[in-house]
């Protein structure tokens, strides 16, 4: 099924869908009114639990999914002004994500459904980071090209409707937010390390050093960032062992250059190869600022049209995923009760 926005005005399905979000260490929820209207967003954090590990710790993120996901229900239904009653379907992330904490929304979400007898909606997590846009620009709508950065994925999505998904190239290995989160635990800046570290690079002289910047022969819209790490981390524990000191702003900087260097001329070269002219981004690491200067350059020097969330969206919530789930209601996308977390699901897939 082929869903434009004209045909889904010609045929308006009015329905407030409550949304949960659990891939990693936020609970989220949110009430979201035909797809593009958010009611309420509420978001608890466990991230500061995770600082001290350098990173994300499943079984931490899991208990505290358990604990806070029956509250931020509640708490979404209040904000909205919204009784149970209200509610006509329930959307939640199954794919990708922790295993177990993907699995305290899925639970949640199914008995939350069966409680009130409405359709259960399943929503691949970077599906939900792409319709972030939906929300933000109202005049938005497929086909498009999307960059997709985030912790966990790093893609180039051809969005041709808003349920059918192609990607067209990709990471081969770490994504570049994994990347910014483990230069941004050697440099003692803690975790998640997208934030600090943006703010380090700014005033840094971005050629200070040289980071590599990798390509692969066979398809030229894939990217490698493994190496950018480690040289990164040989970087930094050379210097310590010479007991140098480094200019960490000039290293962020230059580091964020080699990020943007990887990704914006791939951007630039789908956007060519389809035709759209028009770019979205989506996912944490869209929201640095390097990376949202360059583009912006890229797109006017092209005159192709580009759509960036706001920094509140970029991260992971649950308004995105009831604006997913409403356009996958409507192409007939529902579940049972025997609904599973999946760790992994190509987008294409989800």
């Amino acid at each position: 099924m082929v869903l434009t926005l004209a045909s889904i005005l010609e045929s308006v399905i009015s329905m407030n869908i409550l949304a949960f979000e659990s891939s990693c260490d936020e609970t989220a929820a949110a009430i979201v009114q035909d797809g593009r209207t958010v009611l309420s967003s509420v978001i608890a954090s466990s991230a500061d639990m995770h600082t001290i590990y350098g990173g994300v710790v499943p079984e931490i993120a899991s208990r505290q999914h358990v604990e806070a996901i029956v509250g931020l229900a509640d708490e979404a239904l209040r904000q909205a002004g919204l009784t149970k009653g209200d509610i006509d379907a329930v959307a939640v992330t199954y794919t990708p994500g922790l295993i177990g904490a993907l699995l305290v929304g899925v639970s949640f979400a199914k008995s939350v459904a069966y409680g009130l007898g409405v359709p259960l909606i399943p929503v691949h997590h970077v599906r939900g980071h792409i319709a972030a846009n939906y929300v933000a620009h109202p005049d938005l709508e497929p086909p498009f090209l999307c960059l997709c950065v985030s912790g966990g994925t790093t893609a180039l999505v051809d969005v041709r409707d808003y349920t059918h998904f192609q990607v067209m190239g990709g990471t081969r290995d770490d994504a570049a937010g994994e990347c910014f989160d483990k230069t941004a635990r050697v440099l003692g800046l803690g975790y998640p390390g997208g934030g600090p570290m943006d703010k380090m690079a700014q005033g840094g002289n971005d050629k200070a050093f040289v980071f590599p910047r990798a390509h692969v022969a066979d398809h030229p819209l894939d990217m490698s960032f493994s190496g950018l790490k480690t040289a990164v981390l040989n970087t930094v524990h050379n210097a310590r062992q010479k007991g140098e000191e480094l200019n960490l702003h000039d290293l962020a900087a230059s580091f964020a250059a080699a990020v943007s260097d990887s990704l914006v001329p791939r951007v630039m070269e789908a956007d060519r190869m389809l035709g759209y002219h028009k770019i979205a981004t989506a996912g944490g690491v869209a929201a640095n600022s390097r990376i949202r200067a360059e583009l912006t350059r890229a797109c006017q020097q092209a005159g192709t049209k580009l759509w960036m969330p706001p920094l509140s969206l970029c991260g992971d919530n649950a308004a995105m995923i009831g604006c997913q789930g409403y356009y996958e209601y409507l192409a007939g996308h529902t579940a049972g009760w025997d609904l599973n977390a999946k760790a992994s699901l190509d987008i294409a897939k989800g």
